[in-house]
């Protein structure tokens, strides 16, 4: 799947600017003048990042940035201004940027905060595809199953988890089997690692 840098400036010569410093690392990038344009034509959950200006015609860089975060929570957003200012900096970090950055900005750092977005955000579609199968491994879990494992992470013995359910100390171990065998997990240190991963662990 390609990576893209999504550079929205009103300044042609700014988004040739970066297009080029882009493609000295073998960036690919798509730009857009104004934020209409890149809402018209985003498709969310790709790879890459955005790098956006404040001060556009139309939608500013701001509110553009609240846009892209609903429509794509984990996509990184560096935002670019001439006009910083500590509050509009302060703002932009607590709604997520990944990075403010004043013009004029320094090429080689200008880099590395992009090649540090998209490596963030490659890291986070790997982590949401690994959650989805890890949900998917317990979603294969009967109800029964289910109770048992509680009980198993609850630090119960097989007797007390029998005695809970009013089932017998075989049919737990029974269900405990299964459990570990549907989960791909070998000991119970790593039962209990995946289902704190998944968010089964409570």
């Amino acid at each position: 799947m390609d990576t893209f840098v999504y550079v929205i400036d009103d300044d042609q010569e700014v988004r040739e600017s970066l297009e080029w410093l882009l493609e000295s690392v073998n960036l690919e990038s798509k730009l857009y003048e104004n934020g209409q344009q890149f809402l018209d034509q985003f498709t969310p959950n790709l790879p890459g990042c955005v790098v956006l200006d404040v001060r556009m015609p139309g939608v500013n860089g701001m509110d553009l940035h609240l846009s892209i975060k609903e429509l794509d929570p984990s996509l990184p957003v560096i935002i670019v201004t001439g006009h910083a200012d500590v509050p509009m900096a302060i703002r932009a970090m607590k709604e997520g940027a990944f990075d403010f950055i004043e013009k004029p900005y320094n090429d080689q750092y200008m880099l590395e905060r992009i090649q540090q977005a998209v490596n963030q955000y490659d890291d986070l579609q790997k982590n949401q595809v690994q959650n989805r199968k890890r949900k998917e491994l317990f979603d294969t879990l009967s109800k029964r199953e289910a109770q048992v494992l509680r009980g198993v992470l609850k630090g119960q013995a097989n007797k007390v988890i029998a005695e809970n359910l009013f089932i017998s100390i075989k049919t737990v171990e029974v269900h405990r089997a299964n459990v570990m065998q549907k989960l791909q997990v070998k000991t119970v240190a790593e039962l209990v690692r995946l289902s704190i991963e998944a968010g089964e662990g409570s």
